[in-house]
């Protein structure tokens, strides 16, 4: 697992959709097909998202254009891109290389963006798997800082709370997809709802409608657009006193895990990215 986190800021001011993730997306995928056209055909083919971003943090202007805010030269923005892939050492190294041997530009619809920074990380199971051992019964806090979207089971219903089912039982689909079959993670939704309460910080808590794609509408002859609903906001996750301790360790397992797939819908078109924090247990083992 890999995270990449780049420090960008504009070459000229221009417009960007409220939903910046779809562009960005398209940006990275464009950078990664200049040098490897099949890996990018196979991420953006695949079923399950392999890359997780975020849109730019930092300061806009207001935008003439409805839906849309004002990129400003000057400053600086912020963007994480994570790879929770099996093969996420090829996708890395296909994002990262191509960055530094293109004068550090990256082209958006309107206008170009200029790294100034840019940071790696990684991580693996086993890894993940040691830093749980500083905890025992800490509170488990998650700050969706991008519109998280859940779909409701094979509906097409999204959650718009961040519920201690809907939010870890996301997780553990996407992570007992990518983990390696001895490592997977047997959990199911009673035990969610059972052994962890959710303490949602109602002053960050907002609701979001966010553009995650474009389809060509065949009846109609033109494309339309596709809107996810979702949550932003900071909510807190308290284990019960009868929790066993099995529990405790895999929704660990899955906390970590979040800073690197996202959670829920879109994640790799800017939806979903969250910000941890874990207490260490004074009484950690």
């Amino acid at each position: 697992m890999q995270l990449i986190n780049l420090t960008v800021t504009p070459k000229t001011t221009f417009d960007l959709p409220f939903s910046e993730g779809y562009q960005l997306y398209s940006a990275i995928l464009a950078i990664i097909k200049e040098s490897n056209p099949k890996i990018s055909a196979d991420i953006h083919n695949s079923q399950l998202p392999s890359l997780s971003i975020s849109g730019l943090a930092g300061p806009y202007d207001k935008s003439e254009k409805k839906g849309h805010k004002k990129i400003k030269t000057s400053f600086f923005y912020n963007w994480r891109i994570g790879i929770s892939d099996p093969n996420d050492e090829v996708i890395f190294q296909n994002i990262i290389s191509p960055i530094l041997e293109k004068d550090k530009e990256i082209p958006l619809q309107e206008g170009l963006l200029s790294v100034q920074n840019m940071e790696t990380s990684s991580e693996t199971f086993d890894g993940i798997f040691k830093k749980i051992q500083r905890y025992h019964s800490s509170d488990i806090t998650f700050h969706f800082f991008t519109p998280t979207c859940i779909k409701y089971k094979n509906s097409n219903v999204t959650e718009l709370f961040p519920h201690r089912i809907a939010v870890f039982y996301s997780l553990l689909s996407k992570y007992n997809r990518v983990c390696p079959e001895k490592i997977r993670l047997s959990i199911d939704r009673d035990e969610l709802g059972r052994f962890l309460i959710e303490y949602p910080d109602s002053m960050s808590y907002k609701t979001h409608s966010v553009l995650t794609n474009t389809i060509f509408d065949t009846k109609k002859q033109h494309a339309r657009p596709i809107f996810r609903q979702g949550f932003t906001g900071i909510c807190k996750y308290g284990f019960t006193p009868d929790a066993p301790e099995s529990f405790k360790n895999a929704c660990y397992i899955l906390a970590h895990f979040a800073e690197y797939c996202g959670v829920g819908l879109s994640v790799s078109r800017g939806c979903g990215q969250i910000r941890l924090k874990i207490q260490e247990d004074n009484n950690a083992r």
